[in-house]
């Protein structure tokens, strides 16, 4: 990790790599921001609408379009670049596109000397995240999906409105694939450091352990409806994947609910998922493995299989 300069490179200018790139400006996150998207026009574009409020920040950063050259000096290249899925077109079909999209964009990060942190949004994320992985030769540390973060987020935001509590004091996570076979371990879900079955049981009938599911459904939902209302979702996004980019800059060792690679844990093995992880300056330190009962490990296995269905489909010949 260089300690110079912050060096981030975005690979894509669409909505989400630009609600990641406002949301940097805004927290004063980089050194330096390059802008990367196939069409070079857009991206210049881009540079200069961020560039002419710097006036109004607190950010000294240095933002430009550029290619790919540049990732050579970068700490983290963030991947928000893929193909829309067509009227019609299979899952597999969209998989083999964005697949072709990604060799055309890590085999010139690679070349370029980049020796730094892979960050990848692009959906399916976890697939997109292995493929990454596989594509580049990394070690599978230094490659990171943005996986269940915001999930995670958005589970605390209704949980926390819930039991009228703050969101940053509520500590729950979402786990497995950032899709329908996620879900929340609720054996793990706390305020502060009480159960949230304890304050459940202690709120004499006003809070109801049935809306957990509730709850938990609307996290899971909560994209589908979005994109129902505005077609796209990129803020929420934009703000986790900006979360994350602190956290490896910093070296905080933060622990952040994203897709990273299974060695063991969880009894899993060969599956990038969504995982409460220790994040800092070199990628994922370590796994944080929960404790889960029985039900929630059925649970997470059945999503890492799901995953790796996806996965072994999408390299059937």
């Amino acid at each position: 990790m260089r300690s110079d300069k912050r060096k981030v490179v975005l690979v894509g200018c669409g909505m989400v790599g630009m609600s990641y790139a406002y949301a940097m400006l805004n927290q004063n996150t980089v050194d330096e921001l390059v802008l990367i998207d196939v069409n070079r026009l857009r991206a210049e574009g881009e540079a200069m609408d961020l560039n002419h409020g710097l006036a109004f920040s607190g950010s000294h950063m240095r933002i430009w379009a550029g290619d790919y050259n540049d990732c050579n000096s970068a700490d983290i290249v963030v991947i928000c670049a893929g193909v829309a899925q067509a009227p019609g077109e299979s899952r597999r079909d969209l998989l083999k596109r964005n697949m072709e999209v990604f060799k055309s964009i890590i085999d010139p990060i690679t070349e370029s000397g980049f020796n730094g942190i892979f960050l990848v949004a692009t959906n399916p994320v976890d697939i997109m995240t292995e493929i990454t992985y596989k594509l580049s030769g990394f070690n599978p540390r230094r490659v990171i999906g943005s996986g269940t973060a915001l999930d995670s987020a958005r589970l605390k935001y209704l949980l926390g409105s819930y039991i009228q509590a703050d969101p940053r004091s509520v500590h729950a996570y979402v786990i497995g694939e950032h899709g329908d076979s996620e879900f929340v371990p609720w054996s793990n879900a706390l305020l502060a450091t009480k159960p949230i079955d304890d304050i459940i049981a202690e709120s004499k009938g006003k809070l109801k352990m049935e809306e957990l599911s509730h709850i938990e459904e609307e996290v899971r939902t909560a994209a589908y409806k979005i994109i129902e209302a505005k077609r796209a979702t990129y803020y929420g996004i934009g703000m986790s994947l900006t979360r994350i980019t602190k956290a490896i800059l910093g070296n905080e060792n933060s622990v952040i609910t994203v897709s990273a690679n299974l060695r063991g844990e969880y009894g899993q093995n060969d599956v990038f998922v969504g995982v409460p992880c220790v994040v800092n300056s070199s990628g994922i330190q370590r796994i944080l493995e929960i404790s889960l009962t029985d039900e929630e490990k059925a649970k997470f296995a059945e999503s890492c299989e799901e995953l790796r269905q996806i996965y072994d489909e999408l390299n059937e010949k």
